[in-house]
């Protein structure tokens, strides 16, 4: 776990472990790097490290001011080393995570998605996030797209391999489609030699066969975002957050919402239910009631009649 470009070889154990799991490339390089923290802290391989040892380190990482969720990623990462590769179970059972606290993600109204859509920079970004907050993509689904994922004859949009690897579809609105064919013929084309149709990137990068990266249309939003006047802290993630958020306010069914999203489950989506402000404005809340005038009941004749 050394810092050398040599590789020892229980990082390469580490490194086929994953692979022979499928992890997420981003995943392994994540459990790479916190597997060559505790090897620094510890000053030593980390297959001779103590179960002491592993409490101290969580106890070091939360002294040291790392976030509740910084610190449980790298901590993920430990346990796969002492786990998968390793079979230190005993190391393993040191591990703890710590419950990271819920807080409501940010969601743009109505009025401050359009002025971000209308005040994109260029027509690259004005679809680039039209994609995100009308079809409720995440960043990465949107800068991978190819031109053969466009069904216009269906209205649909099809998001290969995305998070979990799984497929999805998701709608294409008409003003989506009328934005990328003005894209298409306006989008470089020097990469696109020897490349099928379908199989050219919608939004390509500035290097040979790559689409553009999730931080170049992270800057993108930013700009659009700053030029709409919009002050509050927010992420290109907020645009997919609005779109959910809006879509149960308008009364669509929450199970249609997981599917479009491609969440896997149903308590994911429901979150949206706390922050769709729409909805929580028009319930009525009990004390109403209180101040409401009271109903005279309604006079019954009960008199009996006399006895005989």
């Amino acid at each position: 776990m050394s810092d050398t470009k040599t590789v020892s070889p229980l990082r390469q154990r580490m490194i086929e472990d994953m692979a022979a799991r499928k992890l997420n490339p981003h995943t392994q390089r994540g459990h790479i790097s916190s597997c060559k923290r505790f090897a620094a802290w510890l000053k030593r391989s980390p297959d001779t490290a103590t179960p002491d040892e592993v409490r101290r380190f969580q106890l070091h990482l939360i002294e040291s001011g790392a976030s509740i969720c910084n610190r449980n990623r790298i901590m993920t990462g430990v346990r796969f080393l002492f786990r998968v590769t390793l079979r230190r179970h005993d190391l393993a059972a040191e591990v703890w995570h710590i419950k990271e606290p819920q807080k409501l993600p940010p969601v743009l109204s109505r009025e401050e998605v359009k002025r971000v859509l209308i005040l994109a920079t260029s027509l690259q970004a004005r679809a680039m996030l039209t994609l995100a907050y009308g079809c409720g993509l995440r960043a990465g689904e949107v800068v991978r797209l190819r031109a053969g994922d466009i069904d216009s004859e269906q209205m649909i949009i099809r998001i290969v391999q995305s998070k979990g690897l799984k497929d999805r579809h998701v709608m294409l609105p008409a003003e989506v489609l009328d934005l990328l064919r003005q894209w298409w013929k306006a989008r470089p084309t020097a990469y696109d030699a020897g490349l099928a149709p379908e199989q050219r990137w919608l939004f390509p990068g500035r290097s040979k066969r790559r689409p553009l990266t999730t931080r170049q249309f992270g800057r993108l939003f930013k700009q659009a975002a700053k030029a709409a006047g919009l002050r509050k802290t927010l992420s290109l993630h907020t645009l997919r957050h609005s779109f959910a958020t809006h879509l149960l306010e308008r009364g669509t069914d929450i199970r249609v919402i997981q599917a479009l999203l491609g969440h896997e489950k149903l308590e994911t989506t429901a979150r949206y239910t706390r922050v769709a402000t729409g909805m929580i404005s028009k319930i009525e809340s009990p004390l109403d009631g209180l101040s409401a005038p009271r109903r005279k009941r309604a006079r019954r004749d009960t008199e009996e009649p006399p006895a005989a």
